[in-house]
């Protein structure tokens, strides 16, 4: 019974694949191109073709350690090497280190004479003895249409193009094979994407003046592939394809906050700002704040050692720079130290793909911490909604994928819902901050509120937005029974409860001083009860003395009337008494 480690594996030695070493390809194609099979490369003129074809022979042998030949039918050696160093590639520098072999076959229609044992036997001679001089593992003919242009006859054609195909196979070389689009068919020929066993469809189109590149794999023999159409972008390093369907929901995270660099706004996000690597999303119609926010954020990831970069798309460097001044920001001193970087330019500049290779390319040379965008919606113009969707959506993943923080402006067009002002974008950020402008008492006031911060606990209190020439400040809009009170409507709102409040507290000091008295009154009847009691209690005392005094004096007299009356009775007795001898008496009688 064969276990689901041993199928995949099964699988994967089934079908080998070749690596392109392009931005994106692989990943569409879960591994570049079938190894030892024929890819082909189709579509319309200035699409990209050659470029793609030598790319893959270019970074075969640079990074792969796989020679290769590229055999034109079109261009020169000379054009070739000069137009791909456009690219960055050394070609020449590989032809001199026999890593890669440049051959032009130079076909003039008129100089051939169509029969009936025409074959590419020549082609194939000459195409053997470059693979075998340099060992090549890869192969480039650029382009089929230049080959076959003087062949009428289809059934030739099909038996040259079945045998070219078939040979490549036997020889065991990875080939790309560039032909033309056809009107109706992926080819002129309409068999080349028949014989083949992946198919590469490129155009190029102009949607509202600005070009756009798009990719597609029409076909990949044996093995699952991205199926739709991803646009990719030519720059001065190469073929860029930016998948959307390819990028997975696998980045890491942190637990780490950041402060945001107003510290009323870090109390409202549980004292401790954003988690570190999270999108951030702000909204506000014109006028409201939002690059001010931005900046204080900037601000306070730089004076923490943080690389910012500050891609803005409506204001030059200088210009944020000078309007920052003007609330106490310095940002000059930042941008020298190295800690933060501008990139400014207006979003028609170029189309979304190539705006998002300039970002992801700036983003990974500078190497930032935090990446301020300003504003998202501006750069969002320039194509669909799908695709600006599909632009923010590379963005975020791409920054995820690197823990850097996002900070996203987005400018909330008035007298729209929210909801379609952001486009669902919303649902792609971690948290989302609203700036709004309310108006009453003849003026504008902003308040600032958070929507929504995921895996943090935050207020769902309004703040009324200040800025001043000391920078920002959030404090309580007074919310009472007419609604939001902002601007002078809340500085006489907060007089007025300040003077119910003296009010209340100066009748409470009037109760107290009342009370007062009356406690007072109290312990005077309290001390005048006690200095009676004391008194009475006194007199009460000196009774008790003199009665006491005559008692004694009573008992005294007593005594003594007691003791002359005894004296008299002793003499009496002894009178009276004389000794008689008795019968117990001496004598023996009594007495």
């Amino acid at each position: 019974m064969k276990t689901k480690g041993s199928k995949s594996t099964a699988a994967a030695t089934l079908l080998p694949k070749c690596l392109t070493g392009i931005q994106g390809l692989d990943e569409i194609t879960g591994g570049g191109f079938p190894r030892g099979r024929p890819t082909l490369v189709c579509g319309s003129a200035g699409c990209g073709k050659t470029l793609m074809a030598a790319e893959f022979l270019v970074r075969g042998a640079a990074q792969f350690d796989e020679p290769g030949v590229l055999m034109a039918f079109e261009e020169t050696e000379a054009e070739l090497k000069a137009n791909v160093a456009s690219l960055g590639f050394d070609l020449d520098g590989l032809v001199r280190r026999k890593k890669i072999v440049i051959d032009y076959v130079h076909i003039e229609p008129s100089e051939i004479q169509e029969s009936g044992d025409y074959d590419l036997e020549g082609l194939f001679v000459r195409l053997n003895h470059a693979i075998d001089s340099i060992g090549a593992k890869r192969v480039v003919l650029d382009t089929l249409e230049a080959l076959f242009s003087s062949l009428g006859n289809e059934a030739i054609l099909r038996a040259e193009l079945r045998r070219l195909f078939r040979w490549l196979k036997v020889k065991g070389v990875t080939a790309v094979i560039t032909a033309e689009r056809g009107r109706e068919q992926l080819t002129r020929h309409g068999l080349e994407e028949y014989v083949s066993d992946c198919v590469i469809l490129l155009d190029h189109r102009v949607n509202d003046q600005i070009a756009t590149r798009h990719l597609r794999v029409v076909k990949y023999r044996g093995a699952l592939h991205g199926t739709n159409e991803f646009p990719f972008l030519i720059g001065n390093e190469g073929i860029s394809v930016l998948p959307i369907t390819s990028l997975g929901l696998n980045h890491k995270i942190s637990s780490a906050r950041i402060a945001t660099g107003i510290p009323r706004l870090d109390s409202m996000l549980g004292g401790r700002g954003f988690f570190r690597g999270s999108s951030i999303l702000l909204t506000g119609t014109p006028g409201t704040g939002k690059t001010i926010v931005a900046a204080n954020f900037a601000q306070a990831a730089a004076r923490r050692g943080e690389r910012v970069l500050f891609f803005s798309f409506e204001e030059s460097p200088n210009q944020i720079i000078r309007n920052m001044h003007s609330i106490g920001l310095r940002l000059e001193p930042l941008v020298k130290q190295g800690l933060l970087r501008f990139h400014s330019a207006r979003p028609s500049l170029y189309g979304l793909e190539m705006h998002l290779a300039t970002m992801f390319k700036e983003i990974a040379t500078f190497k930032p911490a935090v990446v301020i965008v300003d504003p998202i919606t501006s750069l969002m113009d320039a194509g669909t909604d799908s695709e600006s969707k599909g632009m923010v959506t590379r963005l975020i993943d791409y920054l995820k994928g690197g823990q850097v923080t996002s900070l996203f402006t987005s400018l909330t067009q008035g007298g729209h819902s929210l909801q379609q002002s952001e486009m669902a974008m919303s649902s792609l950020m971690d948290s989302w901050l609203l700036l709004q402008d309310f108006e009453g008492n003849g003026e504008r006031n902003r308040v600032l509120y958070v929507l929504k911060a995921r895996g943090m606990a935050h207020s769902n209190q309004i703040r009324e937005f200040l800025i001043s020439d000391r920078g920002i400040d959030l404090v309580d809009a007074y919310i009472g029974p007419s609604g939001v009170l902002t601007g002078s409507a809340r500085a006489a709102q907060n007089s007025l409860e300040k003077a119910s409040i003296l009010a209340i507290q100066q009748e409470g000091a009037r109760r107290k001083r009342e009370l007062e008295r009356k406690r007072e009154a109290i312990e005077r009847q309290i001390s005048g009860l006690r200095s009676d009691y004391e008194s009475e209690t006194m007199e009460l005392r000196r009774v008790d003395e003199q009665v006491g005094t005559r008692a004694l004096t009573l008992t005294t007299e007593r005594a003594a009337s007691g003791r002359l009356r005894q004296a008299d009775t002793k003499v009496l007795v002894t009178t009276r008494s004389q000794p008689r001898h008795g019968k117990n008496g001496k004598n023996g009688k009594r007495i």
